[in-house]
Formats: C-alpha cells, structure tokens, sequence
C-alpha cells in the first residue's frame, strides 16, 4: 500500500471514528482499494480446497465484507449530513461497482455451492440456534438474491440493481435540492401574524444568515411545521403547503420520471425472481410475509378508523364555519386543528416549548433508561464529529463497566443535510470479541436562538425517544452473529424498539426529570399537564389514517400500479392518499416526488412503510408491561432487555415478542391509546 493509501482515514479502524480527518478525495481511493479485497476474499470463500464448515464459510461470510461495509457507511452518512458538490460527485462515482459487488456475493456460483454444501452437511444440526438461523436465513437469502439464476439471469439482475442504486440516488438528491431552492421572504411583520415568537426568531435568523432583511420561511421541518400550525394569513401558508407538496417535480429536481423508472425496476427484478410482485420480494421474511397480509393488515385497521375519522373531519368543519371557514382545504388542516384543540382543551402546544429544553431531555432520557435498562451514557468530550454541533457519547453496562457502544448525535437543520430524523450503524461490534458497537442518531429538531437555548415541541421530544430507541437497539446487541445483530431485524420489527420509547414521553413520572422551564427549573404545572393529556388523543383518527394512507399507497404502488393500465403516477398516488385526507387533495398534489422514505434507497421502506404501524401495535402492547409493573422498574427493563434490545435477528421476532410478553400481541391496547376502541 503506497503511503498516500496508508494515510487514508477511511482505511484505519478507528474507535471513535475520526471524522474530522475524512475528506472527499479519500473516498475513490479507499473504496476502489477496499472493493479489491473484498472480491479476493469472496472469491477465496469458494474455492474447492476450503473446508466446507460453518466456521470456515459462514461465519468468514459474515465478516468477509465488514471493512467496505464501515467505510461506505461513513461515506454514505457524511453525504447525508455535510454534503458538498465534491462529496456527491465522489460518492456517486463508487456507488455503482459497490453495488454490482454486493449484488455479485449471492450470484458467486462457487460461493454458492460451498454454502449449499454446509447446509446439506449433518453440521448444522449441531450448530447452536442463533447460528442455525443465520445459516438457514442465509440460504433463503441466497436464493432470493437469485443464486438459482443462469448467467443470462444474474448478469441482467446485476444491471437492476446498479440502476436502482443510481435512480434512487438521484431521486434523493433531487428531494434535498428541490428542499433547499425554495424560500419565502416575508418583509411586512404584519404577514406574520400568529406565528410564534420562537419561530419568528428562527426565521429572523435564517434571513440574517442569508444576508437578508425580514422573515425567511423554508421547507425545513421546524420553519414549515410552525408557519402550518400557526400563521394566520392564509394565503401564506397555501403557498408554502403547495411548494412542500409538489417538491421534486419540475426543473432540474423532477422526480416523476425517476418514481415510474424505480417502480419499473423493483417490479422487474421481482418478476426476475419469481415473486409475484416486490412486495412479497421484499416481505417474504418478514413479520407479515407477504404484501397481502400486510395491506389487509392496513385495511382493518382503516376500517377500524374510519368511523372516527369522519366525526373528527366534521367535527373540525363545523368548528371552521364558526370562525369564518366555509370551506376547508388541506392548508387549512393544522392551523384549524390548532384553534380547535385551544378552544377545546385551552391548550397551545407552544405552552409546552419552554419546559423541553433539549440538553435537560437528552440527559433525562439518558437517566430514565439507564435506571430501566441498566446502562450508564457518559457524554465524551473532545471527539471530532463532523459539524460543531456534534456530541459523542459512550454506553456503558452499569453493573461490570463494560464499553458496549458508542454513538454521535446531530439535532440541527443545516442546507448541507438532508432533512427527517434517523438513526443509523457505523460499526457493529462482537460481543465475543469485547467489541463495542458504534452508531448515531440525527434530527432536524427546532435550533437554538441568539438568545435562547433549543426549545422543543413535544413531537419533538418525542423524535428524540424514537430514535434513542433504534440506537439502543444496535448498541446493546449481544449476537455473536455481525448480520444478525442490532436493528438488522425484519423492518416490521425494527421500529419496536424504536416507538416503545416514545411512551415514556407522556408519562409524568418520566417528565418529571427532564421538562423544567429552561429559566426557572420549576417542572410542568400539573394543569398543564391535564391538559397535555387530554388532549392526547384530539384527531388521532386523522394522524393514523394519515399513516395508513402512506402504507396504501406504497403497497399499491408497489402490488398493483402498472404506468400502461393507471397512467400518470403522481395522479394515481393521489387518488389512493385523498382517500385519508381529511380535506380535498388539489389535482397537482404530488407528495410522493418527495416521499424519501420509499424512494431513497433500492430498498428502504418500498412495500413497507406499513411497517410503522405494524411496530405500532407491538409498542403499544408491550407498554402495558411496564404501565402494570412500573414505568422505571428495573426487572421488566432487563427483561425487555434480554429478549428484545440485545437479540437482534437471532430468533423469530415473533418468538421474541413472545419472550417478553408471555403471549402474541393484541391490537387492543393501541386501539385504546388512540380513543378508537368504541369502534374495534
């Protein structure tokens, strides 16, 4: 290795990661190098002469590609988070080989035999269950990958997958773009009538930042979500609602073409497997198996939903009419729900703002689950991130004191990062080895002020939770299994771990150590609270159906849609959604041009975005474990511990709920959560 390689950081293992250090010229170089080795260790992994062992093929399997996986890991997130032209150009250069060689690893027809020959073995009777299933899940994976396929079969599902690589890609960046080129400059204060004082200083600032006089309003979730919720004028907030809602899809960032091309091409390379469609590809071995149990799964509960539903949308008509809204449209939805909530509840979501300061709920969320789950997190200073907005944590076992992961968190909207919130791996340690695992989680959550700290929304806290929970879930993993651990579990589990956590939100209890007024320290009023509570529920309805629509659609889409037969797909997704919208969609409505979680990445949430809902269920159920034993006790805490956070994939997920639960979910307890049980 020449010494301008020895000097890459993307070639040096290192824990914490030195982000710091990464630049963009670091990135072909590297993984054009790491991309060599890994095709001479697949390559070595069939040949005849290797003993055809678990240990010598599978387990070698398991961490033959582990290098290239980190480094395109870290490459991928800084792409998402500090993007720059050259960082782009760089990543998009490596994508397609990375990804003809990851589609390449089940096409090896060496590879492939000495995997089959391990499964025929009388071995893997003898192999401990965790390292069954990862055999058995291996094979299964082999197959769907299309091992079974002639050379005319894997050379053309090659081709998908580097197309879908690229397409989606560039569908992702078109969003981010699109999301970047607008904004609204407001210069008469009077326009800004209703909004409040925190997001009129947030868009102070943004205007400042740009070299601007007045207000700045940006598709950006805070900036968007307050002008929706609160600003008076009307026709403000159409024009913002439509410039959201038809992100993506003119110009240089039209996304319409690319939604038809990726559609095309998942369809194709499920028909190329023999699957129906790339629902059932992409379900097959996850909890609801199929993509028709899984929009039946949606259809009862829509139907569950519906009668609600309607009241709600009555219910917030007549209440428009008596504030001069003759008719309703889809810009008018928040800013009346808001009104209607206030004079229902005498609540104002703002009321909350000053009581979640965003370090005291970082540090009492950090509190509340290491009582429950038996772990300290210890802030580390001094670790390079890659923005000054960077924090670096460590998780530690609270009884033994050993190191079990690390993780990095980003809150803040920026122009160089892509918008929503996630959690996402870096390293996935080995328990056996002592191994800690490393990972990190990024929001877009409301910023600090020049003279105020991060104030946040309740929803906001409630990212926060969410997103710990997917983090807890990668780094108190103890499956000796690399592809086994953490949150690389069926996506309709892996969002379990993740909305459990958001029940502690709205337990007192648990309030109680973090949401103080930022000033005074005092904690939220025990008639503030009342009415946080009972007004919990107002429109659940309409937020499930809102969620049940986005799972409809992507199944449709991805079940039934065919361009000759339903035409246009924008129109066609837009029939689907205005059946749970509760006002009528416009006809140039185009949500899905922008709709990243199903067409970002080859797979992401593509033919299962039901997948929230679904994890739903299970959260909710499995809440009333510890609403029935204690919201902090430690026992049902290891409990949860032992058979969910550090299982991973090692069992059936639903042997695993069974585990902790002593039964099969029960749709129930969401239903009752939300006020809908009258109807189920």
């Amino acid at each position: 290795m020449n010494a301008e390689l020895q000097d890459n950081p993307l070639l040096t293992e290192r824990f914490p990661i030195q982000f710091d250090s990464i630049k963009a010229e670091h990135v072909e170089p590297a993984i054009h190098l790491l991309l060599e080795q890994m095709k001479r260790r697949i390559a070595d992994l069939g040949r005849p002469e290797l003993p055809r062992t678990y240990r010598d093929i599978l387990l070698a399997l398991d961490q033959a590609t582990e290098p290239l996986d980190t480094a395109m890991a870290i490459v991928r997130h800084l792409e998402s988070v500090v993007t720059t032209p050259e960082l782009r150009a760089a990543y998009n250069a490596v994508q397609e080989p990375v990804s003809l060689f990851y589609t390449s690893i089940p096409l090896n027809a060496d590879l492939w035999a000495a995997v089959k020959a391990v499964n025929e073995s009388g071995e893997k009777e003898t192999l401990a269950p965790v390292h069954k299933r990862f055999l058995k899940k291996t094979v299964s994976g082999f197959r769907r990958a299309g091992a079974d396929l002639d050379a005319e079969g894997k050379k053309k599902l090659e081709e998908l997958d580097v197309e879908l690589t690229k397409t989606t890609t560039k569908f992702s960046e078109h969003v981010l773009d699109a999301t970047n080129a607008f904004e609204l400059l407001i210069t008469d204060k009077a326009k800004l009538a209703g909004l409040p004082e925190s997001a009129r200083m947030a868009a102070r600032e943004s205007a400042k930042s740009k070299g601007k006089e007045g207000w700045r309003l940006t598709l950006q979730g805070p900036s968007y979500t307050a002008a929706l919720t609160y600003l008076d004028d009307r026709s403000i907030r159409q024009q913002l609602w439509h410039a959201y809602n038809t992100r993506a899809t003119s110009g240089d960032f039209d996304n319409r073409e690319l939604i038809q091309e990726i559609l095309r091409l998942r369809r194709e390379k499920a028909r190329l497997l023999d699957y129906r469609d790339f629902a059932d590809l992409v379900l097959e071995e996850r909890m609801a198996h199929n993509g028709g149990k899984a929009q039946a799964f949606i259809e009862t509960l829509w139907q569950k939903t519906k009668p609600f539903f309607e009241r709600e949308n009555q219910s917030l008509t007549d209440f428009g009419q008596t504030i001069g809204y003759d008719a309703i449209h889809p810009w008018d939805i928040g800013y009346l729900a808001e009104k209607q909530r206030q004079a229902l509840y005498e609540f104002d979501e703002e009321e909350l703002r000053p009581y979640f300061e965003l370090d005291r709920v970082v540090a009492g969320m950090f509190e509340i689950f290491s009582r429950v789950l038996g772990i300290k997190v210890l802030e580390e200073p001094g670790v390079p991130g890659w923005d000054k907005a960077t924090k670096y944590y460590r998780v530690e076992d609270a009884e033994s004191g050993e190191l079990l992961g690390g993780f990095y968190t980003d809150w803040f909207p920026r122009e160089n990062k892509r918008g929503g919130a996630w959690m996402d791996s870096l390293i996935t340690g080995d328990p056996d080895q002592r191994k800690a695992h490393l990972g990190l989680i990024c929001g877009n959550l409301t910023p600090p002020l020049s003279d105020k700290p991060s104030l946040l929304t309740h929803r906001e806290v409630e990212t926060i939770f969410h997103e710990f929970g997917h983090l807890l879930h990668h780094v108190l993993s103890r499956v000796p299994v690399r592809t086994l651990s953490g949150t690389n579990v069926p996506w309709d589990f892996v969002e379990l771990p993740s909305q459990i956590m958001e029940n502690w939100c709205m337990e007192r209890d648990a309030l109680h150590l973090f949401a103080r007024q930022y000033q005074t320290g005092t904690p939220i009023p025990d008639e503030l609270f009342e009415k946080m509570k009972r007004a919990r529920t107002f429109r659940a309805a309409n937020a499930q159906m809102r969620q049940l629509g986005f799972g409809m659609v992507d199944l449709k889409l991805h079940r039934e849609y065919e361009a000759a037969r339903d035409g246009d797909v924008i129109k066609y997704a837009r029939n689907i959604l205005a059946q749970f919208s509760p006002a009528d969609l416009p006809d140039d409505y185009a949500m899905i041009a922008s709709f990243t979680h199903l067409f970002a990445s080859p797979v992401a949430y593509g033919a299962g975005y039901y997948s929230y809902k679904w994890a739903e269920v299970l959260d909710a159920d499995a809440f009333t474990r510890f609403q029935d034993t204690g919201i902090f006790n430690t026992e049902t805490g290891c409990k949860y511990r032992h058979n969910i956070l550090e299982r991973g994939d090692s069992e059936d997920p639903a042997q695993l709920y069974r585990d902790f639960m002593g039964r099969d979910p029960d749709s129930r307890a969401l239903l009752e959560r939300l006020g809908l049980r009258e109807a189920a």
